[in-house]
């Protein structure tokens, strides 16, 4: 059965946008060519936050994918750029990605913080705003 992996990442600043975003297109093509993938959606959310959902084939699929590249080499700068990080994901019956708002309920519900430098009150705390759509890609 398929395994869905839902992230949120909050950038600190501005500034880490355009290598974010460098970094961003290069894992959505790594992902959309991953052996094992079956899906992927990108949300842009308000106060430069933004959302992945994934769909794949396998747990193992999703984690070489992980340690791949661009993706690896993006989540060790990811600790400093962010001051919000979590994820969660969960085994379905279908590769159908979740809705936005179940995006959320399940990362409120059965997700884990990741670690930051500099966490914000947010983080701390374990809050998760719900998304906002900005901009939805994919």
């Amino acid at each position: 059965m398929p395994l869905i992996a839902i992230t949120r990442l909050r950038l600190r600043f501005h500034r880490y946008l355009p290598s974010f975003i460098f970094y961003t297109l290069l894992s959505t093509w790594q992902a959309q060519r991953a052996p094992g993938n079956l899906g992927i959606s990108l949300l842009i959310d308000a106060n430069r936050t933004y959302w992945t959902r994934t769909a794949w084939q396998s747990e193992t699929a999703m984690y070489a994918f992980r340690q791949a590249a661009s993706h690896g080499q993006a989540m060790l700068k990811l600790i400093e750029w962010c001051d919000e990080a979590s994820a969660v994901h969960w085994i379905q019956e279908t590769p159908d990605l979740p809705g936005w708002d179940e995006a959320h309920r399940r990362m409120l519900k059965e997700g884990h913080r990741s670690p930051v430098r500099h966490p914000s009150a947010a983080h701390i705390a374990d809050e998760i705003a719900a998304p906002k759509t900005i901009m939805s890609i994919f």
